[in-house]
This record gives structure tokens, C-alpha cells and sequence, in this order.
């Protein structure tokens, strides 16, 4: 048990700290994956294709395709448009 570690101390050694550039793209990574999962399982809920969803919110099946696969740097406000158009689902965001 003594060598356990906290996760950002992983994080540190792996990627370096805070605001350093390697640790800035695997955040910036990171959170595309994280919002591509998301929107994966809501348009899976919704019983909707990927190729549906792009219809209705104005995309094209390729962009859907390349945010569920965290390869896009997606902006909130698209985002926001894709899950409040495309799957009638609220977007909530906090700050801690």
C-alpha cells in the first residue's frame, strides 16, 4: 500500500505538470475523448445514426464521426447545438 500514488501525481510523472506542453495535449486529448463517449452513448440512446444526427443538426456523418472518435477539437457552442438539436438533451457545464 505505501506505493500507492494520487492520480495527478501519475499524471506529473507521465506528462508533466500543469501547463507544461505535453501535459496541455494529453488534457486537451483527454477531454475530446471524454465529449465523443458522451455524445456516442446519447445518439445510441436516442436510436439515431450517426448519419441522423448529422442531418438534423446541419453536419455532415464525417464530423459526428470524428468527434465520437475525440479526433475533433470541438467547440462548446457546436457541441451544444448537436446535443440540444440533434438528441433534444440540455447541456450543463460547471467550474470547480
Amino acid at each position: 500500500m505505501k506505493k500507492l500514488t494520487s492520480f495527478e501525481n501519475h499524471l506529473n510523472k507521465q506528462y508533466g505538470k500543469k501547463g507544461t506542453s505535453k501535459r496541455d495535449k494529453f488534457e486537451s486529448e483527454s477531454l475530446a475523448f471524454r465529449l465523443g463517449e458522451m455524445l456516442k452513448e446519447e445518439r445510441k440512446k436516442a436510436k439515431l445514426t450517426q448519419e441522423e444526427l448529422a442531418e438534423k443538426t446541419g453536419t455532415k456523418k464525417s464530423y459526428i464521426s470524428r468527434i465520437e472518435a475525440g479526433k475533433s477539437d470541438i467547440q462548446i457552442s457546436t457541441f451544444s447545438r448537436i446535443i440540444e438539436i440533434g438528441l433534444n438533451k440540455r447541456v450543463n457545464i460547471s467550474i470547480s
